[in-house]
């Protein structure tokens, strides 16, 4: 199926995010092959950067980068599926700002929530960033009552074991950041993470 095609904002109501940059994966995606769910923060505010744009986008070539760094075998989104893992960012339009807001985040949390549902044999969520981690821990919230990842700077909470049921969650940072490959901490975090998610999902 084409998530695209399945989710939609039909009314934008949010102030801060560039709507001309609306997007969610149009790949084909065999969602019942999918194991890993990979969500980073927003997309590229030219949509010629994201994921799943055709050639070789800016969002990809870091985070192909960041397969590697993890010892897998990727040139393409295609390979990354194939590896079982989906990769979509938690707010589908580009930011306008800094900082995402409460009200934003809210609000497409709804689709978010609609977009992971379509996963039936997930076993590992890997967040990317704060905006990620406050958004599925309120998705969650609303069905268990209570959040999954605890508050506090990523660093200091990565690499403890949470879990959604029997669904493993992974806070990290997202690979798609323009300061990605220079920032060697973070990059070196998120392949270890990778590596972690890829051998959970065996």
């Amino acid at each position: 199926m084409k998530i695209a095609d399945i989710i939609d904002c039909v009314d934008f109501p949010c102030k801060d995010i560039d709507t001309n940059s609306y997007i969610l994966p149009f790949a084909e995606i065999e969602t019942e092959k999918i194991k890993i769910l990979m969500i980073t923060e927003a997309p590229p505010n030219d949509k010629a950067d994201y994921f799943y744009a055709p050639g070789s986008p800016f969002y990809l070539q870091n985070t192909i980068q960041a397969f590697k760094d993890a010892g897998a075998d990727v040139a393409s989104m295609q390979d990354i599926l194939n590896l079982g893992v989906y990769i979509t960012t938690a707010i589908k339009c580009g930011k306008t700002q800094y900082a995402v807001s409460p009200e934003t985040m809210k609000n497409c949390s709804k689709l978010l929530g609609q977009e992971i549902s379509l996963f039936p044999n997930v076993k590992v969520f890997m967040l990317g960033g704060d905006v990620a981690i406050k958004m599925m821990n309120a998705i969650w919230k609303q069905k268990t009552g209570k959040r999954v990842i605890p508050a506090g700077s990523t660093y200091k909470i990565r690499g403890q074991a949470y879990h959604y049921g029997d669904i493993r969650v992974m806070p990290s940072y997202t690979p798609a950041g323009k300061n990605f490959l220079i920032e060697k901490s973070k990059r070196m975090m998120v392949a270890e993470d990778i590596r972690e998610a890829l051998r959970l999902a065996l």
